[in-house]
This record gives structure tokens, sequence and C-alpha cells, in this order.
């Protein structure tokens, strides 16, 4: 059964469009992403590789940046399709030791935390000053209800993997039900309870199909998921076949999973399961409410620049370069001994103290093997290392490895010098992340006033966002700049909230 369109009356949205979406679009967007995805965590598969009836592998599992691995390596070709454990043993070809380093996991996690380790605030730039209170409680309850810092840390995650983030503002049944409702005063503390059934969903990317404007790339007309559901179900469909299945090959997750499909616009939304309508309805907001996040701006792309993107490759020739050493190593840090003339010396083993005797006066014990120095490949990965560091802006000074001496790191001024690369790329997320958050303040303020929970205009929705700084600061001097502000002017609350404290 196709797609049923009407409730969005509109000629343009049509059906087979939405068809070439889910079923072709989809594939290509879920094969870029969750390789962006699988690299950024690494996750390994335990399994065995058998050719001839024997084992190859030495480890009983393999990982996901093995993908990036030359033949040679891992003895395992790789199909673009077949997805990053879609892989087939190669002929005559042994496995050989492989080294997994993932050096862009740790350098996400730094940049999540520089962004967003420490607590954000939001301040109110309504006209009236009751009103200020109010709706920065109303959005400090609705973050909170949503996960505070660890939905901002999740939000920071998946765009810098996938270079976006989407928000999708939900609102609960019980804000909805007010709609419909005799228009009533609540007090602040129902409207408190209200905000916090509002939910926020962060859509991933490999599930996001937006359908854009023609002619401006930043509108968003119908935003389109299409993703599978686990049920809490047992799959019926072929399990007599499952269970003659080897244990090897019998999958462990044997849930029904559903195909869904969500259509999404200002006016209305839709629900498909396995292509069948199984809810609708109208959106009484009159906007879409999807919040559109890029980690790093991007001219004329939907998509922002994504932080594990430019390191892929960085990351397959440092992975191939420690599996080549490694395997040098195997060969080459112990020594071996030749034995000429001597009887039964393949028999006796090679320890302190042990003498061997012969007649043959030309019999000889030569000695080769042992590890041998090999700076250009040490000076090779060094230089890896360093491209990674300026591909990605995050050195290892940022997650705290401190090797060479760096100057007098306890001035404010050296240590700013030294993470200069880390703290501009910081400042160009928080503007994106800042109009998000914006936006998200905003849908929820209009979403309570069109439900008749609290009233609000155009002005009292205006939020700022303030980051706290992420380097480790003097307390004495942030007070003693806190004192000379108030001597300036600058009102309490803001030197307050400058300082983390909120005012009362």
């Amino acid at each position: 059964m196709g797609f049923e369109l009407d409730i969005f009356q509109d000629e343009q949205l049509e059906a087979d469009y939405i068809e070439w979406l889910t079923d072709v679009r989809s594939v290509d967007v879920q094969t870029h992403f969750g390789k962006l995805w699988e690299y950024y965590t690494n996750p390994m598969l335990e399994t065995l590789v058998t050719r001839g009836g024997e084992y190859q592998l030495g480890r009983c599992y393999v990982q996901a940046q093995e993908y990036g691995l030359p033949v040679r390596i891992t003895g395992l070709v790789h199909s673009a399709n077949g997805g990053v454990f879609g892989a087939r043993a190669v002929k005559d070809v042994q496995r050989k030791e492989v080294v997994i380093e993932n050096d862009i996991a740790w350098r996400i996690n730094a940049a999540v935390d520089f962004l967003f380790g420490k607590p954000i605030s939001f301040v109110s730039r309504s006209p009236d000053g009751q009103k200020r209170v109010e709706i920065e409680s109303i959005l400090k309850a609705m973050f909170a209800a949503n996960g505070a810092i660890g939905f901002f840390q999740d939000m920071a995650v998946l765009g810098s993997v996938y270079g976006f983030v989407d928000c999708f503002v939900r609102p609960g049944d019980e804000i909805i039900e007010h709609i419909s409702s005799s228009s009533q005063t609540l007090s602040l503390e129902d409207v408190l309870q209200l905000a916090q059934t509002i939910v926020l969903e962060l859509i991933e990317a490999p599930r996001a199909l937006p359908v854009l404007e023609e002619n401006d790339y930043k509108k968003v007309r119908y935003y389109v998921q299409h993703f599978y559901q686990k049920k809490n179900a047992l799959s019926k469909k072929s399990s007599f076949f499952a269970r003659l299945l080897s244990p090897s090959k019998r999958s462990s997750d044997s849930r029904e999973v559903v195909a869904v499909t969500e259509i999404t616009s200002a006016v209305a939304w839709q629900r498909y399961e396995n292509g069948q309508l199984v809810a609708e309805g109208e959106l009484p907001w009159g906007f879409l409410p999807v919040v559109h996040i890029q980690n790093i701006a991007q001219p004329y792309y939907y998509e922002g620049l994504s932080d594990v993107e430019p390191l892929v490759s960085l990351q397959d020739e440092l992975n191939t370069r420690l599996s080549d050493r490694a395997s040098r190593i195997t060969f080459q840090s112990f020594k071996m001994y030749l034995g000429k003339g001597i009887e039964g010396f393949e028999d006796k083993p090679v320890s302190p103290g042990r003498m061997w005797y012969t007649d043959n006066p030309e019999a000889t014990i030569e000695e080769f093997g042992g590890d041998a120095a090999t700076p250009s490949e040490g000076l090779h990965i060094a230089e890896i290392r360093e491209a990674l560091d300026k591909a990605s802006g995050v050195t290892p000074v940022v997650a705290g490895v401190l090797k060479d001496k760096l100057g007098n790191l306890t001035s404010a001024v050296a240590l700013r010098l030294t993470l200069m690369g880390m703290l501009s790329k910081n400042e160009r997320k928080r503007f994106t992340y800042s109009e998000g958050f914006k936006q998200i303040c905003k849908m929820v303020l209009r979403i309570l006033d069109t439900a008749n929970i609290y009233k609000s205009c155009g002005a009292d929705r205006e939020v700022d966002i303030v980051f706290p700084s992420p380097l480790p600061e003097n307390v004495m001097e942030k007070l003693k700049e806190a004192q000379i502000k108030k001597e300036l002017g600058v009102p309490t609350e803001q030197v307050l909230r400058e300082l983390g404290y909120e005012s009362s």
C-alpha cells in the first residue's frame, strides 16, 4: 500500500518522491553515516573466519576500523556496500598482527567535554522582569526533564560524528489536551509540570530524510524519518529455519523488527509501519517542530562539517603503520639460531648454560634476527599523529597528556596560545549550537502559548545562551574581575551568572 498524503493538502508532495526517499535515498544515507559512527565507536564483533576448516584469526573478534586496513594485513576484503563488517576471506593471504588505536574517539569526546563540560545558562530577554524569572524557570525545568547536561553532550556527540543533529520537539499529551479545554490561569508550578512533559528527541542522521525548499536549502518543508524499530515481541517469520542454523550463524536477537516512516510538516504528521498508515493527525502549532543544528557551518549544504570524516583516512594510515610495526616486531623481536653440523640440534631447546658437543670441525652456530632500530618508521607514525592534531584541532594537551615542555602553563595567556586551535573551533560550535538552542526555546514557549498554558509574545521568547569558560580559572582573579565589573555598573544578576550563581 502506497503513501496517503491527503492530510498535508500539498499537490507538490508526491508519493513517488517519498517512496524514492525511503527505498533508495535512505540506503545511501544509512551507509554513509553508519560508517562514520562505526569509526567513532569502533565496535567489536566476535567472529571466526575459517579457510579450509582452519581458524585464521589469532583473536576471535574483528573491529570496525579494520575496514580501512589493507588486505595484506587483515586477510579480508571489504565491499563498498557490505558495511564495515561485511568482509570475506582472501585465499592464500595470512592474517597479520592487527593493531587498532582509536584516535578518533578520544578527540571527539575531548571536544564534547570542552563544549559542554560545564552547565550552560539560559537568560531570558523579556522586557518584563517577572516574566524573565518565570521563563528561565520553565526552560530550566524542561531541559532538566530531558537530561540537562547529558542531553547537551549527546547532542554534541551526534553533531560531531555526523556533522549535524536534529532535535524534534514533541509536546506531551497533557499539553495537547489543554488546547481544546477552556482557557484558565495556571500557577507557575502547574506550568513547570507541563513543561517537563515536552520531549526533546534527538534524531540521528541515518534516519533523517528532510525535504528542503527547492530555492532555499535552509528551509525544511517536510521532515521524513525512515528507520527500523525493534518491538518487544519475538519475530514469528522464518523461526523454523532459524532453529536449523548452526549456533555460530544463529542470531541472538530474534525480536520483531518494523520499518517505520514518519512524515511531519507544519500542519500535519503521519506514521507508517511496514508501509501501512497506523496514525496521523494535525499540528496546531503552525510551524515544523524540528530544529536543525550544524556541527560546524557549511554553506549550501543541509549537513554541517563532521569531525570524524576528515580523520578517517589518517586513522586508516595510523592503524596500517601500527599493524606493520607489530608484524615486524613479531618476527624480529626474538633471536633465532642456525646450527650446522651438530647432531640433534633441532631437538634441543636453547637455554642459558646449555652446551653442544660434536666431532665435526666445520660445525657452526649462527645467530640471526633481533629487533633493529627503524627511525623512519617512528618518525612517520609521529607525523601521522601530528596530522590528526591539525585536522581535528584537538591535541593531546586537551586530554591532559604533557610530553614536552610547553612553557609556563600557569599563565592564562600561555594556556590559551597552546589551545588556540581548540578554542577557535569551540567558538564556531558555540555559535551554531546557541542558535539551535534559541530556536528550541522559542518553539517551547510558542507551544505553551498556543496551548493556553503560559502566554508570551515574540519579545518574551528571546533568549541568550551563556557558556562558561572551558579553561581552568583562578577563583580569586575571577572574583576580582567580578568586583570591578560591579563597580563599573554591570548588573548584579549578570555578574552572579558569570560566576556560576543563580540570582534570587
